[in-house]
């Protein structure tokens, strides 16, 4: 659902066209993924009116910014599109000078994101997660025992596992780019990986489970964790705490958790950008600022249970969250962690096809 903040009709009749355009500002984020009284504060604090509106994919962003005339002041696409996006001219530098908050950021979150944008001359992270296992507590313990390994890959690539686990149904994401990275380091191969022999061992690695995995979505999982229809889905951090607060909200007895895997988990950023044709640059430099005041941050992870790319934050941010380790892993786990970038054209039709393969079992 797309949210709006908009001028009332008398004040927008009293403006002309011009001094509309220059009294408000244009966001566009994911959706359900900010504090809705954020969006009223900083109208109150600075004045300016805020049209607010939601997307839930990145194809869809990347298509309105790369098509042109986007009309948004503020974008958030995650890192691995952005990069593609400064490479096509998508996004104007920013101006510092203006983002005074902008010392609030985290250099450990800063250091991975250099690698999408040096130096952030174009954007700044605004939430960060992981690729990982979200499971149904008791019924993997009932398939599979106290011992089961729901903080490993096992879990999910061992077929002797995944053979028992399609008894309460298992969910993958439809998502090469996240899972064919997750099975070459399982095997010890660089995730990060655009050599085309060494993506293509992903191949055997599904070929195993393949037959024990009901279904390939981005977003059913949610729901079917949730409501106990799958037991097991590797999907992102997010979705799966949202999984578990709605079962805890329906107190239908699912109790889930989430697991980044000890061999390590693919981290991905959401990043804050100036799309080349921003309307209002200095509103979106406004309203940047706000977003990467400690306590503004902390108030958006608050409500989301996202991590925050904001060190600053830290301090106002609930202790629940902080203290738990699927949101901020500790540093051993973080350190575990691994990014990786898109791929080149080339590579990226070899492993379209591949995953094609992967997904049909042929």
């Amino acid at each position: 659902m797309t949210t709006k903040y908009l001028m009332s009709g008398i004040a927008a009749a009293a403006l002309t066209a011009g001094m509309a355009a220059a009294e408000e500002v244009r966001v566009y984020n994911w959706s359900d993924y900010i504090d809705e009284d954020l969006l009223t504060q900083f109208e109150d604090e600075t004045g300016i009116d805020l049209i607010y509106d939601v997307f839930d994919s990145n194809e869809v962003l990347e298509t309105k910014l790369l098509s042109g005339g986007s009309g948004y002041d503020v974008v958030v696409p995650s890192a691995t599109f952005l990069q593609r996006q400064i490479t096509a001219g998508a996004f104007q530098p920013l101006d510092l000078a203006q983002l005074p908050n902008h010392a609030n950021l985290w250099d450990t979150i800063q250091e991975r994101t250099d690698q999408y944008d040096p130096n952030g001359e174009y954007s700044v992270n605004y939430m960060w997660g992981t690729t990982g296992i979200g499971y149904n507590i008791d019924k993997v313990a009932e398939i599979l025992g106290e011992d089961a390994p729901v903080d490993s890959w096992d879990l999910v690539f061992d077929p002797a596992n995944m053979e028992k686990l399609a008894e309460c149904g298992v969910h993958f994401l439809d998502a090469p780019t996240e899972m064919i990275p997750a099975a070459l380091n399982y095997i010890g191969e660089d995730p990060d990986s655009h050599e085309p022999e060494v993506i293509a061992k992903a191949e055997d690695v599904f070929a195993g489970v393949r037959p024990y995995i009901q279904k390939f979505g981005s977003s059913e999982y949610i729901t079917a964790l949730a409501n106990g229809d799958i037991c097991v889905a590797v999907g992102w951090s997010g979705d799966v705490f949202l999984a578990q607060f709605r079962a805890a909200e329906a107190e239908n007895g699912n109790e889930i958790d989430y697991a980044i895997p000890v061999e390590g988990a693919q981290m991905w950023f959401d990043q804050m950008a100036i799309p080349v044709d921003a309307p209002n640059p200095e509103g979106a430099h406004t309203f940047i600022n706000f977003i990467l005041d400690a306590q503004n941050a902390a108030a958006a992870t608050n409500y989301v249970w996202y991590a925050s790319g904001n060190e600053a934050a830290q301090e106002f941010i609930d202790p629940e969250i902080l203290e738990y380790p699927a949101v901020y892993p500790d540093e051993a786990t973080l350190e575990n962690l691994y990014i990786t970038r898109p791929y080149p054209a080339r590579v990226q039709r070899d492993v379209t096809r591949l995953w094609t393969r992967i997904k049909s079992g042929q």
